[in-house]
């Protein structure tokens, strides 16, 4: 078994300001069309499998999706690739826009692959 890391929204904002990370939206891209936060990049989990190699090397990355459950799933995936400090975005999107933090709208350089 495997233990999730989480993150809220309120301490995500502060690393937005203070870290280099990868942050990841695995939400559709229906989904994302309303908005994301700031420096995502887009990969829909269901191509996940097929991009582990984009996160192996990274030293922190940090999953959301709307609620934080498709994102927590990404998480467990990740960590059985043998892919570390990996850290799920808790209440999702859905928390982030419940603080009042900034949501842009995504474009051409928000796709990871």
């Amino acid at each position: 078994m495997y233990s999730i890391e989480q993150v809220d929204a309120r301490e995500l904002s502060t690393w937005l300001k203070a870290e280099k990370f990868l942050l990841v939206d695995v939400r559709t891209p229906g989904e994302t069309t309303y908005g994301i936060i700031p420096g995502a990049k887009l990969l829909p989990l269901h191509l996940l499998p097929l991009n582990v190699d984009t996160f192996k090397g990274q030293d922190k990355i940090v999953i959301y999706c709307q609620s934080g459950a498709r994102s927590a799933q990404a998480c467990a995936f990740l960590s059985r690739q043998g892919i570390e400090h990996t850290y799920n975005l808790g209440g999702g999107i859905m928390s982030w826009a419940g603080e009042r933090l900034p949501i842009v709208a995504p474009d051409a350089d928000s796709t990871l692959v």
